[in-house]
């Protein structure tokens, strides 16, 4: 499994809305992606400016395809312009483990 995080600030942003409105539907159309197991958007409880994104993707090949959809670079694009600086992504390949694994 992937899982892709990102943070984004909207402290300094224009216009907040419009940022959670593109969120919200850009996390929207990737979760109907293939190979998509999750898609979120979460407001920060100790800074409800700070957005988080947590997605779980099925493989490599997942991500690299929603990457490519053109509509993924067009939001990375609109965000970008919105906020002044383009999102902070981080990506890691995770395996489950169950609690008796771990002790």
């Amino acid at each position: 499994m992937i899982i892709i995080t990102a943070t984004i600030s909207t402290a300094f942003a224009a216009s907040p809305d419009e940022i959670i409105a593109l969120c919200s539907e850009h996390s929207a159309r990737s979760r109907a992606e293939p190979g998509c197991i999750s898609h979120n958007i979460y407001s920060d409880c100790e800074d409800p400016a700070r957005l988080f994104f947590h997605e779980q993707w099925q493989d490599e090949a997942a991500v690299g395809a929603h990457f490519s959809v053109p509509e993924s670079g067009e939001f990375v694009k609109r965000l970008t312009v919105l906020l002044g600086e383009r999102p902070k992504i981080q990506i890691y390949r995770a395996q489950a483990a169950s609690m008796a694994e771990l002790g």
